[in-house]
C-alpha cells in the first residue's frame, strides 16, 4: 500500500473503529505569565477580533504574543503614572505631609494611564474591509480628575 503525503512528511494515523483520523497533537511549548493586560486583550481578540484569534491559536503564537502585549502595556502603564506624577508634583514629600492628598492624585493618575493604556493598546481601533477606521466607543474619551489639573482628552482617528 502506497504512503500518503501526510505520512511521507512523518505524520501518523489512529484507528477509531472503522476510521483512520490523523494523530495531530501540538508541539510542547512553555508557557509564559499572562497578566491582566494580556488577559483583557485576550478577551477582546475573543469577542471582536475572533480570526486573529483563532489564527495566533491554531499556529500556537497566542500566549507568546499574549506575554508581549502584556509585557508592554505595563511598561507603558508605569511610564506613564511616573511621568504624570512627576508634571502633577506627587512626591513623596506630599505624601509624608498629607497622605489623602496624595492618595487622591495618585488614584486619579493611575485611572488615567489606564485608560489611556487600554485605548491605545488592549483595545485598539477596528479597519472595514474597505480600510475605514471605526473605534470601539462612540465617544471621544474625556476624563477629567476633581480638584486636580488633569484633563485628559484622547480622540480616535
Amino acid at each position: 500500500m502506497t504512503k500518503t503525503i501526510f505520512e511521507e512528511m512523518g505524520g501518523a494515523y489512529v484507528r477509531q473503529g472503522d476510521y483512520f483520523i490523523p494523530d495531530l497533537k501540538l508541539p510542547e511549548k512553555e508557557t509564559k505569565f499572562i497578566g491582566i493586560w494580556g488577559q483583557r486583550h485576550k478577551r477582546y481578540l475573543k469577542k471582536h477580533k475572533r480570526a486573529t484569534y483563532t489564527t495566533l491559536l491554531t499556529s500556537g503564537k497566542l500566549n507568546n504574543y499574549l506575554a508581549d502585549i502584556d509585557k508592554q502595556a505595563e511598561k507603558m502603564f508605569s511610564r506613564m503614572v511616573e511621568q504624570m506624577a512627576k508634571k502633577e508634583g506627587v512626591t513623596e514629600q506630599l505624601k509624608a505631609d498629607n497622605q489623602l492628598k496624595w492618595v487622591q492624585k495618585m488614584n486619579c493618575i493611575r485611572n488615567s494611564a489606564m485608560e489611556i493604556v487600554n485605548t491605545d493598546l488592549i483595545y485598539t481601533e477596528l479597519t472595514t474591509a474597505a480600510g475605514k477606521s471605526i473605534s470601539p466607543r462612540r465617544y471621544p474619551l474625556l476624563f477629567v480628575c476633581p480638584k486636580s489639573k488633569i484633563h485628559l482628552r484622547y480622540r480616535f482617528k
